[in-house]
């Protein structure tokens, strides 16, 4: 049986087609009561062979993890591809699921690749320390304007031990004390599970060969390099380096005709988390490595610092894309220039 799914976070629209019996029908399954698990374990029971295909979309776990317990095959497919096989604009969750469901049947599905369950959990400790991150540091900028707005400008040096006792010595309006007091404690508590949450990305990058590889790369360290294996998969999903540029989402948009270009701001079609990261560890290359400076320096005078920043962490992608396919550590021979009389690979061809 091919089951087509438009998936709902509370309910879900099925077409289905029993390839055996030429059955067809159509369904509307609630989420919260149970008849969507209840339709599924009964179709198990029969034991009918199912085959479902959905878009990849949100909040969906538990059913992936249903049609897994039930050995249930599950195809995930890219929403812009499905879209774009849309003929008539008329778009209803009955008009989707029948859409999925012919495109299994003409065999014309657009599968994307899928992690798996232990890489999706990683991926929930990258997550976790990042917004933790983003919380500790908004934290501190509130701190900071409360000290300005007494005159006091420390920047980094009212982390100190100093400019702590400094800070809160300073004599506050109630309303104002009671809320650098808050913001302290919150500080306090998010320290140390941020260093927890650390040393365990440190331990999960030292078990995995390729993440040691890519932190031989100035700037790279255990954050961004399980990062970038864990949401790349693998390398042998992409044919070339210009690929890895597309999916983190980091190309210019582009509407082109008539022999006359026009590109836009980067597409971020991708993993936020990943493109964040690359830019980061861009920058921290191009301050600690000459020829990375040298780069980004000429980039940033040709056209803009921000333009600059996010072209150089596209080339980090593909750098790092090309020793992990290689299986290569980092070698400071390999940068930037001509390649001409060095082996190794061009242009993506092997």
């Amino acid at each position: 049986m091919l089951i087509g799914v438009d998936y709902h976070p509370s309910f879900q629209q099925i077409a289905f087609f029993a390839e055996e019996t030429g059955e067809c029908g159509e369904r509307q399954l609630n989420h919260s009561h149970g008849e969507a698990e209840r339709f599924y374990r009964d179709l198990q029971q029969r034991g009918t062979r199912v085959r479902v295909g959905m878009e990849a979309t949100g909040y969906s776990r538990w059913f992936e993890r249903l049609l897994a317990e039930l050995g249930f095959e599950l195809w995930i497919g890219d929403p812009a591809e499905i879209k774009a096989k849309r003929v008539k604009k008329q778009k209803t969750d009955r008009k989707d699921a029948q859409l999925l469901l012919r495109l299994m049947r003409e065999d014309n599905f657009p599968r994307i690749w899928v992690p798996s369950p232990e890489n999706r959990d990683l991926r929930q400790l990258l997550w976790h320390r990042h917004r933790l991150v983003q919380m500790r540091t908004r934290i501190m900028n509130q701190l900071q304007a409360l000290a300005m707005n007494e005159g006091r400008r420390w920047k980094t040096k009212l982390w100190s031990e100093q400019g702590r006792a400094e800070l809160e010595k300073l004599a506050l309006a109630p309303w104002a004390s009671r809320r650098r007091q808050e913001l302290l404690d919150l500080l306090d508590r998010l320290h140390p599970t941020i260093e927890e949450l650390t040393v365990a990305v440190e331990r999960e990058a030292r078990k995995r060969p390729e993440v040691v590889r890519l932190m031989t790369h100035p700037g790279v360290g255990p954050l961004t390099a399980l990062a970038y294996v864990l949401i790349i998969g693998t390398p042998a999903r992409f044919h070339c380096g210009k690929q890895i540029g597309t999916y983190v989402g980091m190309i210019p948009g582009e509407d082109s005709s008539a022999g006359k270009q026009r590109l836009g701001h980067i597409s971020k079609q991708g993993n936020s988390l990943l493109r964040f990261l690359l830019v980061e560890v861009a920058q921290a290359a191009a301050r600690s490595n000459p020829e990375w400076r040298r780069r980004y320096m000429h980039l940033a005078m040709r056209r803009h610092r921000s333009i600059a920043k996010v072209a150089m962490g596209r080339k980090l992608a593909v750098r790092l894309y090309w020793m992990w396919r290689n299986g290569c550590a980092y070698s400071s021979s390999l940068e930037f220039g001509s390649y001409v009389g060095q082996l190794g690979t061009g242009h993506g061809v092997q």
